[in-house]
């Protein structure tokens, strides 16, 4: 059985992002393809509508190829359990208003029992300071938190040499 895998919207953001010179963004742009293309079948990936919405942003060809990539990935229901456990989220965690999606990714995947949530976004979701409040509020509520971790935490034994 595969390990159920909540994919963010950094991840197709980067994977579809016009190559940079920043040499962090091109790392993770570079761990991001390797990822899409060597491990990314090992796990069932799953995606919501705020996903979509996100990803629906901004240019308008920058987001046909995000949304063309996610096209084939099943989405996770949005509940009433979701928004609640994202509204207690981003008052524990003290996020600011334009950080409530980023709590509601968490409760997605919280929620729909997902083993990993996959972002890059290190700010509010992927952040060491937040992670046991973030274990502790979903327990709390009478769920697990999944691992949330970027592409490069779940490359495995996957080597490019």
């Amino acid at each position: 059985m595969k390990a159920r895998l909540y994919l963010e919207t950094t991840v197709p953001s980067y994977l579809t992002a016009r190559p940079t010179r920043d040499l962090i963004r091109a790392s993770h742009q570079q761990i991001t393809q390797e990822w899409w293309e060597h491990r990314r079948k090992d796990f069932e990936v799953f995606i919501s509508q705020l996903v979509l919405d996100e990803a629906a942003a901004g240019d308008p060809s920058a987001a046909g190829q995000r949304l063309a990539i996610l096209a084939d990935l099943p989405l996770l229901d949005l509940s009433e359990d979701v928004f609640s456990l994202a509204a207690v989220l981003v008052q524990t965690l003290a996020l600011p208003a334009r950080a409530a999606t980023d709590a509601a990714h968490i409760a997605v995947a919280a929620v729909n029992e997902m083993h990993f949530l996959v972002t890059w976004n290190c700010t509010h979701i992927a952040n060491a300071e937040m992670a046991t409040k973030i274990h502790d509020v979903c327990r709390r509520h009478g769920f697990t938190a999944p691992v949330i971790c970027t592409p490069e935490e779940l490359m495995g034994d996957w080597s490019h040499d």
